[in-house]
């Protein structure tokens, strides 16, 4: 009874295995979008933004908002640790 269990969860991980495996082979190789010809006739001057250009925005975007969110616990705190003084203040 256990080795039919080993065998038939070994068998699901395996097969979830390669699944799994396609899933970022797609996502890395996206179809390309055709390109709207408005866009490119009304400026032709701009250069297409290369694929280490739009890696670099996404962690400085990244970077950005873990920030804010650092700012905004910061804040959070501090105002949960005025109010709670103020609280003890009050008792006294």
């Amino acid at each position: 009874m256990t080795s039919r269990f080993v065998r038939l969860s070994l068998a699901t991980l395996i097969s979830a295995t390669i699944g799994l495996t396609s899933i970022p082979a797609m996502a890395a190789d996206p179809a390309p979008a055709p390109a709207p010809v408005a866009a490119s006739a009304a400026s032709p001057s701009s250069a297409p933004v290369s694929q280490s250009d739009k890696a670099t925005e996404k962690k400085l975007k990244k970077q950005a908002k873990k920030d804010k969110q650092a700012k905004k616990k910061a804040e959070k705190k501090a105002k949960k640790k005025a109010k709670k003084a103020q609280a003890a203040e009050a008792a006294q």
